[in-house]
Formats: structure tokens, sequence, C-alpha cells
């Protein structure tokens, strides 16, 4: 597409992502705006952040800046700091391969070697995944069809290679490739489905839905700590009651919430209701600029689990309502700490807010 047909200017774009593009161009490499940021631009929203992708390798982006770190394992990238700005540039993804014991035989031990960067778990998820590509590889690597348009600097183009603006214009949250095999690479995916679609008021395509409920259980092989990132952007989004909905229509729920499954029988249910209230006020703070802490919102979450895990050790060990509570506190957090990590930080103010909440006298959904 021509700047006359996507109406991208870079006026839209952030000033340091405009120098790192041009940095790069000029010694001699590609380099492209890519994903949200382009995709957001498109449909008219401001971009939170600018994301750069590349054919120059991390050690060649880190030797161009000297405001360059390195991280990552699973994927390399390089994070470009302009005080309290970060630039992210990546390199080009290719099509993982399992290593081919031919190249060696033959001698290509560079090609062996490429081929192994890439690995996948049992599950079929990846777990290291190195291996550098073209433009065209990279855009096929992509997860979703509006996530794979790239913006060039240097002819005012955006490249679009999967139908991302059709997308866009149908409101569509689509997959790029087989569902199955890409929610098996990384069940991560799952949920940002569901975050884009409630974040951009979208649906969710019927064939990217589809193996959404099978393969929901795959979510138990995340580590805690990064699910624990994932579930921030779910609901500290401004719509955390749409996602909320929609992660229990697609059964996403249980692998993330196990305690609290069984409390939501249907949505007129008084437990259901609680949550969706709470989420509703976490939204409405959101969209006026207010402050929230997740650790309300997870002691909102628990807060059924953790009163009848309560009444259980009353009943069944002779505790007074004191110990029991302060037990069954323990007991909840660990539990959902085997899904979701939850930062002391967070576990001690929410062990605060649930002594308070047991305090009040009995309102709304006690």
């Amino acid at each position: 597409m021509t700047r006359g047909e996507h109406g991208i200017s870079r006026e839209d774009v952030s000033p340091n992502a405009l120098k790192v593009m041009y940095r790069l161009n000029g010694a001699g490499f590609e380099s492209y705006l890519v994903g949200g940021c382009v995709r957001d631009i498109l449909m008219g929203h401001e971009p939170k952040d600018f994301d750069v992708v590349t054919n120059a390798t991390p050690e060649q982006i880190k030797g161009l800046f000297r405001n360059c770190r390195l991280i990552g394992r699973r994927f390399r990238l390089a994070h470009i700091v302009f005080g309290r700005e970060i630039i992210e540039v990546a390199t080009f993804r290719g099509h993982h391969s399992e290593p081919d014991n031919n190249d060696e035989a033959a001698g290509d031990s560079k090609t062996a070697k490429a081929k192994v960067t890439a690995k996948q778990d049992a599950h079929g998820q990846l777990v290291r995944d190195n291996v550098f590509g073209t433009i065209e590889e990279d855009a096929e690597r992509r997860d979703f069809t509006f996530n794979a348009m790239y913006y060039s600097v240097a002819d005012f183009t955006v490249k679009d290679f999967a139908g991302g603006l059709e997308a866009i214009e149908k409101r569509e949250v689509r997959l790029i490739g087989d569902p199955e095999v890409r929610y098996r690479e990384d069940p991560v995916r799952m949920l940002r489905a569901v975050r884009f679609a409630a974040k951009l008021s979208m649906s969710i395509h019927p064939d990217t839905a589809a193996p959404i409920k099978k393969l929901a259980s795959l979510l138990t092989n995340i580590p805690p700590a990064r699910l624990f990132e994932e579930t921030l952007k779910l609901f500290l989004s401004g719509k955390g009651e749409a996602t909320f909905l929609m992660l229990r229509k697609y059964g996403l729920i249980a692998p993330l919430f196990p305690q609290i499954e069984p409390f939501l029988a249907d949505e007129s249910c008084r437990e259901m209701q609680f949550i969706l209230k709470v989420l509703r006020n976490t939204d409405d703070r959101i969209n006026n600029d207010q402050r929230v802490t997740p650790a309300f919102l997870y002691a909102a979450l628990l807060w059924y689990p953790l009163e009848e895990k309560s009444q259980i050790l009353q009943a069944e060990s002779g505790l007074n309502a004191h110990d029991a509570f302060n037990i069954a506190s323990g007991e909840v957090i660990t539990k959902q700490t085997q899904r979701i990590m939850i930062p002391k930080r967070f576990s001690t103010v929410m062990r605060d807010i649930w002594i308070l909440q047991q305090r009040l006298p009995k309102r709304f959904g006690r």
C-alpha cells in the first residue's frame, strides 16, 4: 500500500522509532514498524509503543546503538533505550525446523546450527526460537493477520502480507496459519486472541476460535510468571469485564483460575455478578486515568474460594473464624500461584484487603 492508500504519516510515529529506522537504513539494513503500532494507527488509535523489525542481527543492532541492550533467550531482542521510552527491535524470524543430520554430514555446520536454534517441547510449544529469515517468513510467523503489516520509512509504503487491513475492516481477530498448530506453539495466543477481541471490540474468526476450548488446558504448561504478566494485560486494559466474559465463553477461566471456576455456574449467580461488578469498576477507573492495583483485582477474584475454604476449615477442624481465615488465605494464594504467580508485594496487600472485607457488615456478595 502506498502512502496515499494507507494514510500513515511520520507524524504518527515516535521520533525515537524514526531515529532507529533511519540509522538501520543508513547502515544498509531494512527496517520497518510492525505489529500493534501499525494496526493502531490504521484504526485511528494512538499506539502505546513502537516495535521495529529488521534484517540486522541482534549483534549488528547492538553495534549501531550505544544505548542498546540485548534481552531474551526464547526470543532474542534488542532494546534501544531513549530515557523512559524503549524501542524494541527484532530480527526477521524464519521458519523453525528440526536439525538435519545430513547438513553436518555434508559439512554444512552453519545450516545445521541455524536449524537447532528453534526448539519445541512435547506439546509443540516453542521454547527457543532464534531462527532468522526474510520479511516474508517473518510475516508468516506473526500471530494475527492485523499484526503482520509493515510500515517502511524508506518509501512510506505498508506491506500487508496476510490480509491485515481486511481483518481491521471486518473487525475480526484471525490467526495466521493453522490455528491448532499456532496455539500449540504458544498457548498464550489463545489469551491474546481474547484480549484483542475485547480491547478492539472485534469478534474472533470462527476458524481461530474453534480449537480454543479443546486446547485451553495447554495454558497449564506456561510458566506462572509469564501468565501473571498476561493477566495484567487482560484485566488492566480498560476492557476487563468484556475480557472476563469472553474468557469464560471459551473455557479459559479454569486453566487460569481453577478455584473460581466452580462458582461461575451462570452469568446471573451472585459470585459472577460480584466479579463483573469489580471488573466494571476497575474498567471505569482505568478509563478515567485513575490508579488501580492488581492486588485488589486478585483479592476480588479469589474472595469466594477464600470464604468457602475458611468455612470448611471451621467445620472440619474446629478452628475459630480468625485462625481459619488466616490459614485459608495462605492456602488459596498458594494454590493460585501454581497457575499464576502473584508477587509478594501484591499477595501481602491481598491479605490486608481480605481482612478489611471480613470486618465489613454483610453486604453485596456476602
